[in-house]
């Protein structure tokens, strides 16, 4: 029997009952959408992850007070939680800056980080505000897109002057109002603005559109204050840039010598009071995290196909029993052992094909819908997934019809003819 015979007949056989048919494909067309839609939402976001990490700047080094809290993902968060107990001061930035201590930074910039009511005529919103140094837009990669950035004379100076974030903008002023020049309150403190920010992509280390940028010195003293025992100034996180990103590990460890050194951590079994984190470190642990919550997308969906192929088992059992006089017909004229053995695995993978067809056409569908329903998640279809779920289907048919199949064969011609 040839193949082209066998799907003609596989497919007329499956014509006659095309209710059950279509339900018996139905768990390989959720599975196999499932799959499609999982692994490309896991993909999704493992891209958008990437992305965040550029976002944020290159070769990155954070230094925080303490240690960071993995049930907190909002960075600024923590930053704000440790203000009033930080262990970093400005000295610390300071020292960092100096390429005698860190060879391999060239720039640093410290933040200082806290809330406040920010007020213009009568519109007013809670947001966050941010002292930091003109190192800032360069180490960050953020720039003003309107008007200036804080200069060395407004941190000098104390000035009161402010660049907004794009959602603190849209949030005070309507829209096609030019805010430079205006006098907003934050914490009815007034400040002129000199600039507005560049819009960024929001990440789960920050949402830099809704912040209020000042300089350092006018957080430190003016707003909210905050001091260690030794009369410095502390800083909620420093920001440093490394040379290159080869050199990041190497950065790392001159920052932390030189912080326990400051410090007054002089044995090995005193524990640091600060963490040093380098872009590097935190893109490996977010890529785990989303190479693991993608592999256990796709198990779940594997498992779909496992019912769905357990469907098609049980149906290819009940075809079996029901056409166990067409199988003695067909043995008791010459048909061999092996070509009803063909005949019942074409009948399965046809089943399982078909409905993997179906359920790549909905995946598709599904993952454009997603995409085009969540703000910021580019889902990513790659035709490696499509390709391996509709093997993966194929196989299914396959494996679960073996038994079947087999059983079919195997019929005595005599008890089949005599089947009622």
């Amino acid at each position: 029997m040839s193949l082209i015979e066998g799907l003609r007949i596989s497919l007329r056989a499956l014509s006659v009952n095309k209710m059950r048919a279509g339900l018996t494909m139905l768990g390989i067309i959720i599975g196999i959408s499932a799959v499609i839609i999982l692994v490309s939402v896991g993909q999704g976001v493992q891209a958008a992850v990437g992305e965040e990490m550029k976002g944020i700047g290159s070769n990155l080094v954070f230094v925080i007070p303490g240690e960071l809290e993995a049930s907190n993902t909002s960075m600024r968060s923590n930053f704000i939680r440790s203000v009033n107990v930080s262990t970093l001061t400005y000295g610390d930035a300071l020292a960092m800056a100096d390429k005698n201590n860190v060879p391999d930074l060239i720039s640093v910039a410290p933040e200082f980080a806290g809330t406040a009511k920010v007020v213009y005529g009568n519109k007013n919103t809670q947001t966050n505000i941010s002292g930091v140094t003109p190192e800032f837009q360069v180490v960050r990669n953020f720039w003003p897109v309107a008007g200036s950035f804080i200069t060395h004379n407004d941190v000098r100076t104390k000035a009161r002057v402010a660049v907004l974030g794009q959602r603190v903008l849209e949030e005070l002023f309507p829209p096609g109002t030019n805010p430079i020049g205006q006098t907003i309150k934050i914490n009815r403190v007034p400040f002129r603005v000199i600039g507005v920010m560049e819009e960024k992509a929001t990440s789960s280390f920050s949402d830099d559109n809704d912040v209020v940028y000042i300089p350092l010195s006018t957080a430190q003293t003016r707003l909210f204050g905050g001091r260690d025992i030794s009369g410095d100034y502390t800083v909620s996180v420093i920001y440093a840039k490394a040379t290159d990103e080869s050199r990041l590990d190497a950065a790392r460890d001159q920052i932390v010598k030189l912080l326990r050194r400051r410090h007054g951590l002089i044995y090995s079994s005193d524990k640091d009071d600060f963490s040093v984190l380098t872009q590097k470190d935190i893109a490996t642990v977010l890529d785990n995290l989303t190479a693991i919550l993608t592999a256990f997308l796709g198990l779940i969906a594997t498992v779909s196909l496992i019912v769905g192929g357990i469907g098609i088992m049980n149906i290819m059992l009940v075809s079996v029993t029901e056409r166990t006089r067409e199988i003695g017909i067909r043995k008791a004229v010459g048909a061999k052992r092996q070509a009803i053995l063909t005949q019942f695995l074409i009948e399965a993978i046809v089943l399982s094909f078909i409905g993997g067809l179906i359920g790549i056409s909905i995946g598709v569908v599904g993952t454009t819908a997603i995409s085009n329903m969540v703000q910021g998640l580019t889902t990513r279809i790659s035709p490696t997934t499509i390709l391996l779920a509709t093997g993966f289907s194929m196989a299914v048919g396959l494996f679960f019809g073996i038994y079947p199949a087999t059983r079919a064969a195997s019929l005595n011609p005599i008890d089949a003819l005599r089947y009622e």
